[in-house]
């Protein structure tokens, strides 16, 4: 096999969600992978060493500010990133948010637009954004982070259901941008060690109880969805569109088999 398929030599990728978790290690390796990366997220401090750690392995990077669940702020972070670059050919949508954890009996107003907005609402225009540019130089690739949360009820009330959306969002961006050459695909993960899952992970209970459920017994880490962001985002995965890849040590098949004997 040629390995050079996996190559993102010369491509510039836009990465929200940038500075810590699954957003870092996704853009590091789409770095190792030869592509120039624009890392994006709400503080620029957050941003910055990123931007270094990329610069350090060879390519260029770019760190800009930018609240993804403002619109303004997407089309600001778009232009910005074709001034300096000249193309965007990968968006990564990782940012994502989950300010409510409890049951849908006690779900708030304001913390449910909060995270329509963060991870469903700004992915679409951000996401139209980038397409417009992908569009006019003929194609790129648009991968969305949801998670298994958005294939099967869990505890995660709301932020399942934008999950569960934005895998549909998915598959509406394969079918009618295809013809531009823009590939759509999504990667739902498990369990992440991230911050965003600290709740689900520090708590010795919780984290526990989730091993338990899980056929690999272990959670994942980071970089083990950032090789399926540069397999999605590199020729290797030129006709893939509209696929939502799996990334969970197997939970989603139900807990490990000797529990069940």
């Amino acid at each position: 096999m040629n390995l050079s398929q996996f190559s993102l030599e010369g491509k510039v990728a836009l990465v929200t969600g940038g500075s810590r978790g699954i957003g870092r290690a996704s853009a590091l390796a789409m770095a190792d992978a030869g592509a120039h990366v624009v890392v994006s997220s709400r503080k620029i401090a957050d941003l910055e060493p990123v931007a270094e750690e990329i610069k350090a392995k060879g390519v260029k990077s770019l760190a800009i500010a930018a609240h993804n669940a403002k619109i303004e702020e997407s089309q600001a972070l778009v232009e910005r990133a074709v001034k300096e670059f000249g193309r965007i050919d990968i968006l990564m949508n990782n940012a994502g948010t989950n300010p409510f954890y409890g049951p849908l009996m006690d779900q708030d107003e304001k913390t449910y637009d909060v995270t329509m907005n963060v991870n469903l609402k700004g992915i679409l225009f951000l996401s139209q954004f980038a397409a417009k540019i992908m569009k006019g130089q003929g194609g790129g690739s648009i991968i969305n982070i949801s998670s298994i949360g958005g294939l099967r009820a869990g505890d995660l009330g709301v932020y399942s259901v934008t999950k569960a959306a934005l895998i549909m969002l998915t598959e509406v961006m394969a079918k009618e941008w295809g013809q531009y050459n823009i590939r759509a695909n999504a990667i739902a993960p498990g369990i992440i060690k991230t911050r965003l899952s600290e709740a689900l992970w520090k708590d010795p209970d919780v984290n526990k109880k989730a091993l338990g459920q899980i056929p690999m017994m272990r959670l994942g880490e980071p970089e083990e969805i950032a090789g399926a962001v540069v397999f999605l985002a590199s020729p290797a995965g030129s006709y893939i569109t509209g696929a939502t890849l799996v990334i969970d040590g197997g939970r989603i098949h139900g807990e490990p088999a000797h529990l069940n004997k």
